[in-house]
Formats: C-alpha cells, sequence, structure tokens
C-alpha cells in the first residue's frame, strides 16, 4: 500500500517531529510513504477570512501536488475537513477543477481515520505509561465525524490511563484566525478548557490537531502547569509501535 503524507503547515514549521512519527508509525504497518514536495497550505487560514480566491489558489497548487498519490494521510484532522468539505465548493463553477477536487477529497484521510478504518489496526503494539486524557478537536468531531477513532488507538496502548474530558465538545479558542481576532476571548476559552484538563488529574494532553495543541500547550506553559501535550502519532511513536 502507497500514501502521501500531507504535512499541513503548522506541523512543518512547528511539529515535525509529528510528521516523521506519522510516517513511523505508517510504515511499521507496511505502508509505503512518499512526500510530495509541491505541496503547500491548504488554504484553510484564507478560507475561514473570507479570502476564497486566495484560498482557490492554494487548493490549486495541493490538488495538483497529489494528482499521483494513491492515498493522502494527514496529521490534522482539521486540514482534511477542509479538503473534504470545502474544496469542492470552492470550485462549485469550475467543473473541471471540482472533478478533481472531489477527487482529492475522497482519497484523504486523518491519520486515526485511516488506521482504523484503512488498515483495519486492531493491536497497537505500544506501552506508554501516563495518565491522559484527550480533547476532541472541533473540525475533527464535528466537520469529519471522527470521535471514537483515536480513542480506540489510544485504548490499546499498554499501560495508557485516559480519563474522560469534561465538556471535551467544547472548542479551546483556537479556530484559527479567531485567536488572533479575538484574543480576548479566545484566551477565556482556553482557560476554562485547562481547568478541565486539571480535573482530570492527567499528565498528558493528546490530541489530533496541532493548532488546539499548539494553543492549550502554549497556554498551559505561561501559566507554569506541568502537563505534556502530545499528538496521536507521538505516544504511539514513542510508546514503541512496531
Amino acid at each position: 500500500m502507497k500514501v502521501s503524507l500531507f504535512i499541513t503547515c503548522l506541523a512543518d514549521v512547528f511539529y515535525p517531529k509529528v510528521g516523521m512519527n506519522v510516517v513511523e508509525v505508517l510504515r511499521s504497518y507496511g505502508v509505503e510513504v512518499d512526500f510530495p514536495q509541491d505541496q503547500t497550505c491548504c488554504g484553510q487560514p484564507a478560507f475561514n477570512s473570507g479570502y476564497h480566491k486566495e484560498a482557490r489558489e492554494s487548493a490549486r497548487q495541493l490538488i495538483k501536488a497529489f494528482a499521483d498519490s494513491p492515498m493522502v494521510v494527514t496529521p490534522s484532522g482539521s486540514c482534511a475537513s477542509m479538503i473534504r468539505h470545502y474544496y469542492p465548493d470552492l470550485f462549485k463553477d469550475e467543473p473541471e477543477w471540482k472533478e478533481r477536487a472531489i477527487e482529492l477529497a475522497d482519497k484523504t484521510y486523518e491519520f486515526s481515520e485511516f488506521l482504523v478504518h484503512v488498515l483495519k489496526v486492531e493491536d497497537i503494539e505500544a506501552k506508554f505509561p501516563a495518565h491522559a486524557t484527550y480533547h476532541h478537536s472541533c473540525h475533527m468531531s464535528r466537520g469529519l465525524g471522527l470521535k471514537g477513532e483515536p480513542i480506540k488507538l489510544l485504548g490499546q496502548v499498554e499501560d495508557l490511563e485516559m480519563e474522560d474530558l469534561p465538556y471535551c465538545n467544547d472548542c479551546c479558542g483556537f479556530g484559527g484566525t479567531f485567536a488572533a481576532k479575538m484574543s480576548d476571548i479566545s484566551e477565556k476559552m482556553v482557560d476554562e478548557k485547562i481547568k478541565n484538563i486539571e480535573t482530570t488529574g492527567a499528565d498528558v494532553l493528546i490530541g489530533s490537531d496541532m493548532g488546539c495543541l499548539m494553543n492549550i500547550g502554549g497556554r498551559l506553559r505561561r501559566l507554569g502547569k506541568e502537563v505534556r501535550v502530545m499528538h496521536v502519532a507521538e505516544v504511539l511513536a514513542e510508546g514503541g509501535q512496531k
């Protein structure tokens, strides 16, 4: 089986280890992974800000970059949601590009989604002694309808004790440009999220979107909270997934 990695902007710039871990885990299951060098931003920041023309330019580049990829895997539920739900609509008046957008949408998978639904992983060979909780990001849980997939994977990790996060469906306050445009509200939201994390007694917060992890992790550091923030792929790889 062959797939292409869509690294995303935040992973490429701030969390390159997550991309490396995704490749490590996929290869452990015999998946051949390549990395199209021409890939770029999915266009979500521009799209969410109302700059649809600019978003289409990014989308066209991404569509071309993955044109020859049989499947695309990304460690970001948010970016996968952008491709799957908004790319076809971006090109609603351009039939040829709409068809290509749908083709990319149909073959793009979020990391845990790919492991559970394509590879049918049932037995994770990983051990990660920790007390953890999981943050369900908005775009992944609502946009893609993916909630049980990462939990299923983490539930197979030996010695990983998972606690349910109160109000797990609440936004962390990142919301892409929302955090920059409405920083005061965003701060209140992430502080509420951190209070809920603390009630679990978890020493590790796990998630599937780098934007959320960056937002929560940054606030935790500023508040002097010693909670480690990790992507699902990091847990599987660091736990010795083979």
